[in-house]
C-alpha cells in the first residue's frame, strides 16, 4: 500500500509504548491517525503532537464490542487497522487469579476479533485495506509466568496467519508484528515480581518498531519480527524445541527453560 496524505490509520492502544511509535511512524508519512485507548487525555496529547492534520482521539475500550465498534465508526473509513492493545499480568498460573487471566483473555485475544470484526466489512466492501496484528514473540515460544500472556498472543498468531490466507484476493491483507522486550510501560505495574529471565537492559526501543511496520504495510509483508532475535526463536522453536531452550537458557537464564526434556 502507498502510504501517503489522505492514507486514515486507526491504532488501538496508541496512548503509549508501541502504539505511540506506530502511530508517529505512520504520521511522519502524511498519513491521519484515529488514536484508540480508554483513556482520552493521552490520545489527545498525542494527537496534537503528531504532525499534519485531522488526527481524532477516539475513547473506546477493546474489550467491550460495542465499544470499539464506536470508535471505528466515528473515524470513518479505515485504511489501515493496526490492533495493538493489550495488558500483561506476569506471575505463574497457579497463583495468578482467574479475573487478572480473563482481563487478558478480554482485552488481548477478544479485542482482537472485536476490533477487526468492527473494520474488515467496510475494507472488504472497498476492497482495499491492510491489517496489523501486534502479537509477541510469547506468541511463538511460550515462557514461564506468562503462560495466559502468551496464549493470547499465539492465538492472535494463528488467527493473523489464516486471515491472511481468508482474505487473498479481497484487496484487504494481513501483518503479524512479533515484538520481543520492548522498552514500553507495559510491565509497569509489575517491575516488582517480574520473572528471573525479563532483564530491563535488554529491552529494544519502540521507535524502530514503528518504522518496520510502516515499512511491512507498504511492501505488504507477512511478518514483523523485532528485535531480529525474535525471528530465530520462532525458526529454531518450530524446528527443534529442545535446541531453542538450549538458546534461551544461555540468552536469559535457567529461569527461561528450566526443564530440560
Amino acid at each position: 500500500m502507498e502510504l501517503r496524505a489522505g492514507i486514515r490509520v486507526l491504532v488501538t492502544g496508541a496512548s503509549r509504548g508501541i502504539g505511540e511509535a506506530i502511530a508517529r511512524a505512520f504520521a511522519a508519512r502524511g498519513c491521519t491517525l484515529g488514536l484508540v485507548a480508554r483513556a482520552v487525555e493521552p490520545l489527545e496529547l498525542l494527537a496534537a503532537s503528531l504532525p499534519g492534520h485531522g488526527h481524532v482521539a477516539l475513547p473506546g475500550d477493546v474489550s467491550e464490542a460495542p465499544s470499539i465498534a464506536r470508535a471505528v465508526r466515528e473515524f470513518g473509513r479505515v485504511d489501515v487497522l493496526v490492533v495493538n492493545a493489550g495488558i500483561t499480568h506476569y506471575m505463574p498460573f497457579a497463583e495468578l487469579p482467574l479475573e487478572k487471566a480473563e482481563q487478558m483473555v478480554r482485552v488481548n485475544w477478544l479485542g482482537t476479533l472485536y476490533t477487526v470484526k468492527a473494520a474488515l466489512p467496510a475494507m472488504l466492501e472497498l476492497r482495499r485495506g491492510h491489517i496489523v496484528v501486534v502479537s509477541s514473540g510469547g506468541g511463538v515460544r511460550g515462557f514461564p509466568w506468562a503462560a495466559v500472556y502468551n496464549g493470547t498472543k499465539a492465538a492472535q498468531r494463528a488467527f493473523a496467519e489464516a486471515l491472511r490466507h481468508e482474505l487473498h484476493g479481497t484487496g484487504v491483507s494481513v501483518t503479524t508484528v512479533y515484538p520481543g522486550e520492548v522498552a514500553t510501560s507495559l510491565h509497569d505495574h509489575e517491575l516488582d515480581h517480574m520473572p528471573d529471565w525479563y532483564h530491563l537492559d535488554r529491552r529494544s526501543p519502540a521507535g524502530p518498531l514503528g518504522e518496520k511496520v510502516v515499512e511491512a504495510v507498504e511492501h505488504d509483508r507477512r511478518e514483523v519480527f523485532y528485535p531480529p532475535i525474535v525471528r530465530l526463536l520462532r525458526v529454531v522453536n518450530g524446528v527443534a524445541p529442545r535446541a531453542a531452550d538450549v538458546i534461551l537458557r544461555r540468552m536469559l537464564g535457567e529461569s527461561a527453560a528450566p526443564r530440560r526434556d
